[in-house]
């Protein structure tokens, strides 16, 4: 049970309708997936949430430093890589690189021993998950408000009981964009705003003042990451929940983040915050700080399957305003490296998921599609590209 290989792989696509949000546009899509093959021929697969090909450089610093070792020993390889890593990069793309290669260890361990990840992390305490659809972006249309209502809908029809839908143009239209969607879907559905750290703190607030009544569920990085101070007197002055976290690092960068009591409920990102093995004790400190946790999640079917399998394993909090089940981000946007390269058992019905009791994450990849959508562009073209949810 030896590793024998650590391959990343750059996959893109060029979108068919290019689409942005508040901080630029996006036409392409592109993930950085890698393969840790062992001396048996056992293989398992992992996925990084960044630069895609600054996060291949990452994976290929660490290999050298794993190749050999056992793979069921993954807290030990995740403490070598760290160790390896803290002096220059205790936060940011190398802890990506740690959380692709741990993620795909998981599901390795999950294979040898022929058992759910879920069920490795400590059992399904969750067999059932309220996913939320994440879609809702800007395009370059003439009537941008009602537009977003018909997506709305679309989300609404297939099940979902909410979505998130981006703010970050200015309050004026960021305001009519809410007002035409919460319209368009009703009361019942939830309905959660995402600035991608676009405003100020008075820009913030005003927007959260004028969209309280239109009842929505939180609202995500209304300011920069690094404004602590700024998200904590958010809490502080609407009745709107604070959601953030995607930017953060480690258990060390949420503690900051839960120290400052800036946020309501924590959204770490499995494939860039340290893996599963850093996730678990993420979760284990926002219990600690009493604070609800919904993971960000984007990309292909490998990080979306890391995800369920670790909120499955989420310990129940009574106080959920979710409908007592916890919730998962799932993308709805156009993604042929999701839909096609990869390959999944999870199973959604009724807007809801099943957690899959398929060894390790469930996951397959096919090796026709990831040859078709290799990346062959150099990382200068390439990473002007990246895509956030």
């Amino acid at each position: 049970m030896k590793i024998a290989e650590i391959t990343p792989f750059v996959i893109s696509q060029k979108l068919d309708t290019p689409f942005y949000f508040s901080q630029w546009q996006y036409d392409t899509r592109k993930i950085c997936i890698v393969k840790i093959t062992l001396d048996d021929g056992t293989y398992g697969w992992g996925e990084g949430y960044g630069p895609a090909h600054v996060l291949k450089a990452g994976i290929d610093f660490f290999k050298p430093f794993l190749l050999g070792k056992s793979a069921l020993e993954h807290e030990i390889l995740w403490e070598e890589m760290y160790r390896r890593s803290m002096d220059y990069a205790r936060s940011g793309i190398l802890q990506a690189a740690i959380s692709a290669i741990d993620v795909a260890l998981w599901d390795l361990k999950g294979k040898l021993l022929n058992q759910p990840v879920s069920v490795l992390l400590g059992g399904v305490k969750n067999p059932i998950i309220e996913p939320y659809a994440t879609g809702l972006y800007f395009t370059r249309v003439d009537n941008l408000s009602q537009t977003l209502a018909e997506e709305a809908l679309m989300y609404k029809s297939q099940g979902f009981r909410a979505t998130k839908m981006k703010v970050g143009l200015g309050l004026e239209q960021d305001i009519k964009n809410v007002a035409s969607v919460r319209k368009a879907i009703g009361p019942e559905m939830k309905l959660m705003i995402d600035a991608n750290h676009a405003y100020s703190y008075k820009e913030a607030i005003e927007l959260a003042r004028q969209v309280e009544q239109y009842s929505i569920s939180w609202f995500e990085e209304p300011v920069s990451p690094e404004d602590y101070e700024g998200y904590r007197r958010m809490r502080d002055h609407t009745s709107i929940p604070i959601a953030g976290g995607e930017c953060e690092y480690l258990k060390y960068g949420f503690r900051r983040l839960l120290e400052n009591e800036s946020v309501d409920i924590v959204q770490p990102d499995i494939c860039a915050a340290g893996g599963l093995t850093e996730a678990k004790k993420i979760a284990t400190l926002a219990q600690a700080f009493n604070k609800d946790l919904v993971p960000h999640t984007w990309g292909t079917w490998i990080a979306i399957s890391a995800a369920i399998h670790f909120v499955a394993n989420l310990d129940k909090n009574p106080g959920r305003m979710y409908n007592g089940r916890p919730m998962l981000e799932l993308d709805r946007t156009e993604n042929s490296l999701r839909d096609e390269v990869t390959l999944h058992q999870v199973k959604l019905e009724n807007g809801l998921i099943q957690v899959p009791n398929s060894p390790g994450l469930g996951v397959e990849v096919c090796m026709d599609s990831l040859e078709k959508y290799i990346d062959n562009e150099t990382p200068e073209e390439n990473e002007k590209f990246e895509i956030r949810s």
